[in-house]
């Protein structure tokens, strides 16, 4: 019995012994690393600008063009305009029907200058100067600023405020 009794208590030893071993040995294991999920692309507001002045060169083009469906295309499904002396188009197709008129009120051409960008992955403002011209001649110069949101992977315009710089009379 006393035989029994030791090898119980050999057998109770060695068992702690070997919990002891597992658990220490668990608490020193550096934990497996997760397998890496590709970082999304890091926002480089650069990049955007460069984006933007691209978009603004497609849109400018559109207009020499007189495409007003390109160009309300270039906005986003819930965007404004908001023009001096007129009252916020809303919407692509009102913004198509503005762009139509502004095509044959006679306008030719735009020119589009990107002074400034700000914003992040999600939202971008662009400060500018917009000159525009009916045939060569450069009838109004304005200023601008243009929140862009993406939309279907693309910067669109959002809002577009344009105010002339000639002084009211």
């Amino acid at each position: 019995m006393k035989k029994t009794s030791e090898l119980l208590n050999l057998m109770t030893l060695l068992f702690t012994v070997c919990i002891f071993a597992f658990v220490f040995q668990s608490c020193n294991e550096k934990p497996k690393e997760k397998e890496k999920e590709p970082k999304a692309a890091e926002f480089s507001l650069t990049t955007a600008k460069t984006e933007i002045e691209d978009a603004n060169k497609h849109f400018m083009d559109l207009l020499a063009k007189g495409d007003s469906v390109g160009l309300a295309n270039s906005y986003t499904t819930d965007a404004k305009v908001m023009f001096t002396g007129a009252p916020s188009v809303v919407g692509r197709e009102n913004i198509q029907k503005l762009f139509s008129g502004i095509i044959n009120s006679g306008v030719t051409a735009i020119n589009l200058e990107t002074k400034e960008v700000f914003g992040t992955a999600d939202l971008l403002a662009e400060e500018g100067k917009v000159t525009v011209f009916v045939k060569d001649n450069a009838v109004a110069e304005e200023k601008y600023i243009i929140l862009w949101k993406k939309e279907d992977g693309r910067w669109k315009l959002f809002r577009d405020i344009a105010n002339s710089n000639t002084p009211a009379e």
